[in-house]
């Protein structure tokens, strides 16, 4: 049996960033697994960490059984609580050991995808115990590793693959979440119209339709007339979109037009990542 084709391009998606995160960690010295991420409170250690931890969740590892220091003040709720489980229980992992279980799990987590033969919708254990398709399931892995491999290579300093395979499912997971951005966060007016402009590695032009009873909806057709429009670079969408940076730290990389109490709603509600 071979995947699925629905499922194959997540997994070349989190083939190409996890080997990416590998050889991207495999030279580091013991200080620069310290070194901080883009992550609140977490360093590449502690990245590298969630990565294993949430791959071993999907080979269906049971979770370690570890209690959490109280000091941690970038945990405040139960879907942190639940991410630094695995993250913390290798806090004082060397970096020889981080990089030999990080092989190891991408051997097993490659196995694993060669022999899967379940359909698309099959049920499987999301984060916190939720049931999900195992389509989502890869979905959610392949942008979350891309996600990380970008932090990591923002904390080493080694830009990259803005437009791997990764990118691309980056790119559809984060427009997929536009229209609640739009139409409930920022609560753009009903009967209204806001096109994003996004150039770089990866290019595309996207309106949001707010329909009369203020729902949202995506669409590739230009707007005429729109409320506002957003032109920004994709490396500045997904850093605004991942709550890796707040919009003031960007202004100058993010060209507004149109109502500027609803472009400012927009871009405060942008992050859509926990």
């Amino acid at each position: 049996m071979s995947l699925h084709p629905t499922l194959q391009p997540y997994a070349d998606a989190w083939t190409h960033s996890i080997e990416a995160i590998s050889e991207l960690v495999q030279p580091l010295v013991e200080g620069e697994w310290n070194r901080r991420t883009p992550c609140p409170g977490w360093s590449v250690r502690d990245l590298v960490s969630h990565v294993i931890g949430l791959d071993c969740e999907m080979l269906g590892d049971p979770r370690p059984i570890h209690t959490l220091p109280r000091d941690l003040f970038h945990v405040t709720n139960e879907h942190q609580r639940y991410m630094e489980m695995q993250v913390d229980v290798r806090r004082h992992h060397t970096a020889p050991e981080m990089t030999a279980e990080l092989e190891y799990t991408i051997i097993r987590r490659n196995r694993q995808l060669r022999n899967e033969s379940r359909e698309p919708g099959a049920k499987v254990r999301g984060p916190l115990g939720a049931e999900i398709t195992l389509e989502a399931a890869m979905r959610n892995r392949a942008f979350d590793v891309w996600v990380h491999e970008q932090d990591l290579r923002a904390a080493l300093g080694r830009p990259g693959n803005l437009d791997s395979p990764g990118a691309q499912v980056a790119r559809d997971v984060l427009l997929a979440a536009l229209p609640k951005v739009v139409a409930k966060d920022a609560g753009a007016p009903r009967s209204s119209a806001i096109v994003f402009d996004v150039h770089g590695p990866i290019e595309f032009l996207r309106t949001i339709r707010v329909d009369i009873q203020g729902r949202g909806t995506l669409e590739t057709a230009p707007a005429l007339g729109p409320a506002a429009t957003l032109t920004l670079d994709w490396e500045t969408f997904v850093r605004l979109a991942c709550g890796r940076v707040a919009p003031e730290a960007v202004a100058d990389r993010v060209k507004t037009e149109g109502d500027p109490e609803l472009t400012t709603a927009i871009l405060r509600h942008f992050a859509v990542t926990q």
